[in-house]
C-alpha cells in the first residue's frame, strides 16, 4: 500500500528497515492487474523493482524516496496498556518485559523500559515507555503500534520520540 506521496516508473527508491538500507529503481507498477506509470497515497499496488531477488526483501521493510525515512530501534511512546475486560493482560507486567511491537505490517520483538519510579505498569494504564527494538524498522515520530503477546494485543501506542 502506498502511504503518502507518488511513486513513477524508473524513479530511484531505497528499501528501509529489518536489513541495511539499499536502493533500487522502479521498473513497474501494478494495480488490479493493470499496468500504471505512476501510483499514489492510499493505491494497493504492486511494485516492480530491479535487481532484487525475492529473498532480499521481507514483511515490514519499506519503499521509501531516498532520505525521506530511517530505521530506528529506540523511541519513546505513550502507551495505553488494554486490561483484562478489553482483552488484554490479566497481570501487571515489569522491567525487562519484551513483547512483539507490531508496526505497519511487521511483528519486532523489543524491550521495555519503565519510566523512573515506575515499578510495574497494569492492566489499563497509560504510560510513557522506552523501547529498545531488536531490528531496525522505518519509523518516525506520530506512528502508531500495537503490543502483541502470543498473538492477541495487549497494548496500543503511538511514538512519541526517536532516540536512535
Amino acid at each position: 500500500r502506498i502511504e503518502r506521496g507518488a511513486v513513477n516508473i524508473n524513479e530511484e527508491v531505497e528499501i528501509v528497515g529489518i536489513r541495511p538500507t539499499s536502493k533500487t529503481v522502479v521498473t513497474g507498477i501494478e494495480m488490479f492487474n493493470k499496468q500504471l506509470d505512476r501510483g499514489q497515497a492510499g493505491d494497493n499496488a504492486g511494485l516492480l523493482i530491479r535487481g532484487v531477488k525475492k529473498e532480499d526483501v521481507e514483511r515490514g521493510q519499506v519503499l521509501a524516496k531516498p532520505g525521506s525515512i530511517t530505521p530506528h530501534t529506540e523511541f519513546e511512546a505513550e502507551v495505553y496498556i488494554l486490561s483484562k475486560e478489553e482483552g488484554g493482560r490479566h497481570t501487571p507486567f515489569f522491567k525487562g518485559y519484551k513483547p512483539q511491537f507490531y508496526i505497519r505490517t511487521t511483528d519486532v520483538t523489543g524491550e521495555v523500559v519503565l519510566p523512573e519510579g515506575t515499578e510495574m505498569v497494569m492492566p489499563g494504564d497509560t504510560v510513557k515507555l522506552k523501547i529498545t527494538l531488536i531490528a531496525p524498522v522505518a519509523m518516525e515520530e506520530g506512528m502508531k503500534f500495537a503490543i502483541r503477546e502470543g498473538g492477541r494485543t495487549v497494548g496500543a501506542g503511538v511514538c512519541t520520540k526517536i532516540l536512535k
